[in-house]
């Protein structure tokens, strides 16, 4: 997920925690959708479902999303991919996925969230990030070397993960995000699986470039407004530049 923001995300009291069921049963349908419908096969598909099982969505839910997305049976996905750029309160850039079935309900609605934000404005930014896969894995042997795994699984660089930045990262494991080409995530995903990572995220996101040096304060104002959009139905993936 862009998870960059979550921890900026945490320091918000009251803040909820993890998706709704409806989005995790989206985010399978749209795995389906990208990938197919063989869990072995496809990383992100694999992932979302665990994720969706981890929140005790039923059997019945999961399979029935991934049929959708699929095209197996009568009840097809039909989605329409958005993205939408902009900046959150002081000028922090961020990027907004969303699927919608519905275009020109989701449109105007993202944008009365921004005016609601504040500071937060829309406008064009996708040259302050680098587009490329994601995977978030953790390992049972904290004295696993992270960077030789980043080079066997065919990833360009690491970054070390905690529980504290990734609530699925279990505390006392090794975690690390892996971050390659767009076209090499279900390589790595599955070189990982194979040797003793358990695969967390799967997914091609955004990555910022550089990141505004904000205050405690301005780090929850910025968190509070990252949340409002993420809570919206349509939205997908929100990837910010908040460490």
């Amino acid at each position: 997920m862009g998870r960059q923001w979550l921890h900026a995300k945490r320091l918000v009291a009251g803040l909820k925690k993890g998706r709704t069921t409806g989005k995790l049963v989206r985010e399978i349908s749209v795995a389906a959708k990208m990938g197919g419908a063989d869990l072995g096969a496809n990383a992100r598909l694999f992932t979302a479902v665990e994720k969706a099982k981890k929140e005790s969505v039923t059997k019945d839910a999961i399979q029935r999303a991934i049929n959708k997305g699929a095209g197996i049976g009568d009840e097809k996905l039909i989605m329409e991919y958005v993205v939408y750029e902009g900046y959150a309160p002081h000028k922090v850039p961020l990027i907004i996925e969303v699927y919608t079935d519905n275009v020109n309900r989701t449109a105007p609605e993202i944008r009365v969230l921004f005016k609601k934000g504040l500071l937060g404005t829309t406008g064009s930014n996708k040259f302050l990030f680098d587009h490329v896969g994601l995977v978030e894995a953790h390992h049972p042997d904290m004295a696993i070397d992270r960077e030789a795994a980043a080079i066997e699984a065919g990833a360009n660089e690491f970054e070390t993960l905690t529980h504290e930045q990734n609530d699925d990262i279990p505390e006392g494991a090794a975690g690390a995000k892996f971050i390659c080409e767009r076209t090499a995530v279900a390589t790595v995903s599955k070189w990982l699986s194979a040797n003793g990572w358990a695969v967390v995220t799967s997914e091609i996101g955004f990555v910022p470039k550089q990141f505004p040096e904000l205050t405690e304060a301005q780090l929850t104002e910025v968190g509070e407004f990252l949340h409002t959009l993420d809570e919206h139905d349509d939205v997908h993936r929100v990837w910010a530049a908040v460490k």
